[in-house]
């Protein structure tokens, strides 16, 4: 069966899709994306990516290409139609089609919608072998990291210089501090030496990660302490466990960094725990019920 895409107003085969090569997401990437985990048939954490959305669009002065419920109905009939009830679920809003001109178009455009959804494999029914290594790269990114841009060449080139040396994730630093900002296109958490669970607090310096939102209100209705306090890659190198938290990876452990393990270079107890939670909250409750 071909895939069925939503590309401004009308769902079509995918290979047939396209849009206006003067699209600003095509010539200025102008525009804002999220993905979206789907499980069972269920969006998770679907209110989260909506807020998130709609809080970037307002911060780059772009509305809404649709409203928030017919958005969600838009998502659910893209699933539908592809038949998938396991998968990823892409949705990209730009300033829309107007000549090539840095400034916004003088006169208002429709802001451009798409959505795509792909099928993965099954959420992991275990920790063992779910894990994998990481590289540190300085951050090159722009300042403004908490708005999810779809502007990511600084991310691709640092997701590609870890697949080249054989890793999973870029572990992202401030050149002049040595203060680890977040992975390349993950949230980033330390177990550190004396056992504190920690992740940088949210600011411009970091994506507002969804996962990273949903794993926290599960530990803090676990009754688990952590730490929003940023660390030093020398901290980072001494940490028991290191983990990734995203749509793609849920909750992953990070047994090497930079060729060295971390702890014992096994998932560590803490972050196995931490994957069980996340498990059965996508799994789970009907709070994330779409």
């Amino acid at each position: 069966m071909s895939r069925i895409a939503y590309v401004n107003g009308r769902y079509v085969p995918q290979n047939e899709a396209s849009v206006n090569i003067e699209d600003r997401g095509y010539q200025f990437g102008d525009g804002i994306y999220e993905v979206v985990h789907l499980y069972d048939g269920r969006f998770i954490d679907e209110d989260r990516h909506l807020d998130r959305l709609e809080r970037s669009l307002r911060l780059i002065q772009l509305p809404m290409p649709v409203t928030r419920n017919a958005l969600s109905h838009i998502l659910q009939e893209v699933a539908r139609k592809n038949r998938v009830r396991e998968g990823l679920l892409y949705m990209q809003v730009t300033r829309g089609v107007a000549h090539r001109d840095h400034p916004f178009p003088a006169e208002p455009v429709s802001p451009a919608l798409v959505v795509t959804v792909k099928r993965i494999k099954p959420y992991p029914t275990s920790i063992k072998g779910w894990g994998g290594d990481a590289i540190t790269l300085p951050d090159l990114r722009w300042a403004h990291r908490d708005i999810k841009s779809i502007n990511l060449l600084p991310n691709v080139l640092a997701r590609q210089a870890a697949k080249e040396k054989g890793c999973i994730e870029a572990i992202l630093y401030e050149e002049a501090t040595g203060i680890v900002t977040e992975g390349a296109a993950t949230s980033f958490w330390i177990v550190d030496e004396k056992g504190a669970i920690r992740t940088r607090a949210l600011s411009h310096a970091i994506l507002p990660g969804c996962t990273r939102g949903a794993l926290m209100a599960e530990l803090k209705e676990a009754g688990i302490a952590y730490d929003e306090r940023e660390f030093t890659i020398d901290e980072m190198k001494r940490a028991k466990e290191a983990f990734i938290t995203s749509a793609t990876s849920f909750v992953k452990p990070i047994l090497k960094i930079d060729g060295a393990p971390v702890g014992d270079g096994q998932p560590g107890p803490v972050t196995t725990q931490l994957f069980d939670i996340f498990a059965r909250h996508v799994k789970g409750g009907m709070k994330n019920a779409a």
